[in-house]
């Protein structure tokens, strides 16, 4: 973890001392779909498939066309659902543990090159604030938003992620977000967790997400 804060300390470093030209920001849409499950939360578990939607912006760092500082305000749908398998065979309805944010992550964003069709790879944080959460057929009582399963209204973690750019307009990238805070802070202290004697009961609940998004720029 502290090495996780120390690079990306000295990320924002480095950018605060880099040449950013904001007049020169480019703006656009963002629009995808989402792939979330959480970490050592909801047994059985499985994944919750749900979309993405929101702005974007990017402005230049130094004088090319290859680096840039790249923020976005999304609608991110995580969390994640029972196991359809498991349901399946006990007879019961499949369970929804979903997470609705407005996401604000911050990336580092290079392209492979100055050309204007050209491959990109891109790495920041990512700031959540919970808009809300719906929880549907739970497979334990503990895990109700109403009892020890509420989500913790902010959390924050890492991406990373590579794309195509056709000519710096259309662009399509594919991301992974790992949660570095934990998403259900009071799960631990449920009865019903703690009675199955589980060491992951007491680890921290990490969400995390892969995303596939198509952004356009308008130039």
């Amino acid at each position: 973890m502290k090495k996780i804060f120390f690079g990306l300390s000295f990320l924002f470093y480095s950018l605060s001392n880099a040449q950013i030209d904001l007049r020169s920001a480019e703006f656009g849409g963002v629009l995808g779909g989402t792939y979330s499950r959480v970490r050592n939360a909801h047994n059985p578990s499985g994944p919750r498939i749900t979309i993405l939607g929101g702005i974007t912006a990017q402005v230049p760092i130094g004088y090319g066309e290859q680096y840039y500082l790249q923020g976005e305000i999304l609608y991110l749908g995580a969390g994640e659902g029972g196991d359809r398998k498991y349901e399946d065979a006990k007879g019961l309805d499949h369970a929804v543990y979903a997470n609705n944010y407005v996401s604000v992550p911050i990336n580092f964003k290079a392209y492979f090159s100055e050309a204007e069709s050209e491959f990109f790879g891109f790495i920041g944080p990512r700031f959540n604030f919970l808009i809300n959460q719906k929880i549907k057929n739970p497979a334990k009582a503990s895990y109700d938003k109403d009892t020890f399963g509420k989500a913790n209204s902010f959390n924050f973690g890492l991406g990373a992620g590579i794309g195509f750019s056709y000519l710096r307009k259309w662009e399509m990238a594919l991301k992974f977000d790992v949660g570095l805070s934990n998403a259900y802070p009071n799960l631990k202290n449920s009865p019903e967790e703690l009675a199955t004697l589980d060491a992951d009961v007491a680890k921290k609940k990490s969400e995390e997400v892969v995303s596939l998004a198509v952004s356009y720029f308008f130039r």
